[in-house]
């Protein structure tokens, strides 16, 4: 067996007035270009994780994040690396995001989510986007699993931790 490099990669949903999230494609000459993610990039080693958020969100787009907590961490392996992606949800940011890397930008419809060519690190995250709304409302996870099945509450118990 192979050991694969490993990057901890954070990332953010950003939302405008009326609900749609931020994605963003990656450019061409960059690993899995044309494919579209969630903003964000590499954490630094010993990194604190909100303040590479922060770092990563003013990099890329511009903005300046001033609150977000965390909804789910995941590691997912491609056949030439391995990624612990750490994803938050942005309560609160200044400024309007532009690709400050040449990346094209698109606000979508979480509903719309699906149909756009996510890599695929990224596509757990649709599901979970939508949960902190649902998981607010259940006392625990035996409610969940009966609305969603057991990788649902595999889901709630990240984003609640």
């Amino acid at each position: 067996m192979v050991d694969l490099p490993e990057f901890h990669v954070i990332a953010g949903a950003l939302f405008d007035a009326t609900g749609r999230v931020l994605i963003a494609q990656r450019p061409r000459g960059r690993h899995m270009a044309g494919r579209w993610e969630f903003p964000g990039g590499k954490l630094g080693f010993g990194e604190d994780r909100l303040e590479g958020l922060k770092r990563e969100l003013a990099e890329e787009l511009g903005v300046a994040v001033h609150s977000a907590r965390p909804l789910i961490r995941l590691y997912h392996n491609y056949p030439d690396r391995r990624v612990l992606l750490d994803f938050w949800r942005v309560i609160e940011y200044a400024g309007t995001p532009k690709g400050l890397d040449s990346q094209a930008l698109a606000w979508v419809k979480s509903d719309e989510l699906p149909g756009h060519n996510l890599l695929e690190a990224d596509r757990a995250i649709v599901t979970a986007l939508r949960l902190p709304q649902l998981a607010s409302v259940i006392s625990g996870p035996a409610q969940l699993v009966a609305l969603g099945g057991s990788e649902a509450q595999t889901i709630f118990w990240h984003v609640t931790e």
